[in-house]
């Protein structure tokens, strides 16, 4: 399966929104500050379509959104990409945690109806494997740059 759509812009009957995931703010691991800092992008209107500008350049040459089996969507694989580089696992270890990883399942768009799907091994390698690190590169100096603005913003209204 190969990455197709964006996001579906329409939440399921159970489905999560993203925007309202709740993090243990004690938590001291270091995935909830990943999936804070992945919150912070999908929250972000001009970051997020910035990000998934970059994303979408990576679906390979005639993979139809429109015939086949639908692949995963571009947000999906690249949750998935940013846990494995930053927390420098392997597939296995990105295979157990998405199935099996409540708050992640959540970043991924699961909700109460569909905890039984889950992702084939093969699925995770095929996606994730598409956001190479020089993509990831440029997306985490656009974050930065977002960072900043905020940082700016903050500080004027003091």
């Amino acid at each position: 399966m190969v990455m197709r759509t964006v996001f579906p812009q329409q939440l399921q009957l159970g489905q999560s929104d993203i925007a309202a995931i709740q993090f243990d703010a004690r938590s001291r691991d270091d995935i909830p500050q990943i999936l804070q800092g992945l919150q912070f992008i999908y929250i972000t209107p001009a970051l997020r379509a910035s990000v998934f500008t970059i994303l979408e350049g990576l679906v390979p040459e005639g993979v139809s959104s429109e015939r086949g089996r639908p692949g995963m969507d571009l947000w999906k694989a690249f949750v998935l990409s940013v846990l494995r580089v930053n927390l420098n696992m392997d597939y296995d270890r990105l295979h157990e945690l998405a199935n099996q990883h409540r708050t992640l399942r959540q970043m991924l768009g699961h909700g109460l109806r569909d905890d039984g799907d889950e992702y084939k091994l093969q699925t995770i390698k095929d996606n994730a494997g598409l956001v190479d690190e020089a993509s990831l590169a440029q997306i985490n100096r656009l974050v930065v740059e977002a960072g900043h603005a905020q940082l700016k913003k903050t500080k004027r209204r003091r």
